[in-house]
């Protein structure tokens, strides 16, 4: 993949761009600040763009705001926020729109399930770290909407939500793949959502449903 990487750490910047470059992709770009980033993503017009929240010039959601400039103007670009905080202002919306990853830095802790999990974000899947899925989905206004959900229910909703397959989800829970369908259908249902072949789509119409309750 066509990569810019929007990070004020060099050291890490640098880190990073080695890390992919052996991987085989390709680091077309590297910003220090938001407005760079955005000059690069649109000189470059890359494959996925890895941003840290916190960049200068503010180095408050300046990062979250510039991912969200680049997904309305480049909507096939996938995004990823690799950053030490959690923001949901603006990313409860990326997450509603797919190609979109949140992780945190300090949670990263396997290069070849980081590097996964780019290969599917820029394929237009999700990759969502456990601690942002419960921000985003508890700290939204979702009680009355999860109240119906047993409680095996909202675990299957949880794994869905970091991007995790039927098959994937069953592995991680010990079920079979029917049960695991079963409890996917039921979620839907409750929440009103309508169902589709992709797992990691149906846990961002559910978190885009959820933030809009």
């Amino acid at each position: 993949m066509r990569i810019v990487i929007g990070e004020d750490s060099a050291l890490f910047r640098e880190g990073l761009a080695c890390l992919l470059a052996d991987a085989g992709h390709e680091v077309v770009a590297k910003a220090h600040d938001a407005p760079s980033l955005l000059e690069a993503v649109e000189l470059a017009r890359p494959d996925l763009a890895i941003i840290d929240i916190r960049m200068p010039p503010d180095r408050t959601d300046d990062g979250a705001r510039a991912a969200r400039r680049i997904r309305e103007t480049q909507a096939g670009c996938g995004i990823v926020l690799l950053s030490q905080h959690i923001e949901s202002r603006h990313s409860v919306e990326l997450v509603a729109h797919g190609g979109f990853g949140y992780l945190l830095k300090d949670r990263v802790l396997d290069v070849d399930d980081f590097l996964d999990a780019l290969r599917r974000i820029g394929a237009g899947g999700s990759a969502l770290d456990p601690e942002v899925v419960r921000r985003l989905v508890g700290g939204q206004r979702s009680d009355r909407l999860l109240a119906s959900l047993t409680g095996r229910e909202r675990d299957v909703l949880a794994l869905m939500a970091e991007g995790l397959t039927n098959i994937g989800i069953a592995r991680r829970l010990w079920l079979a793949d029917r049960t695991v369908e079963a409890h996917v259908s039921s979620i839907m249902n409750k929440l009103g959502l309508p169902m589709s072949d992709e797992g990691h789509r149906r846990v961002l119409a559910v978190l885009a449903y959820l933030d809009q309750a």
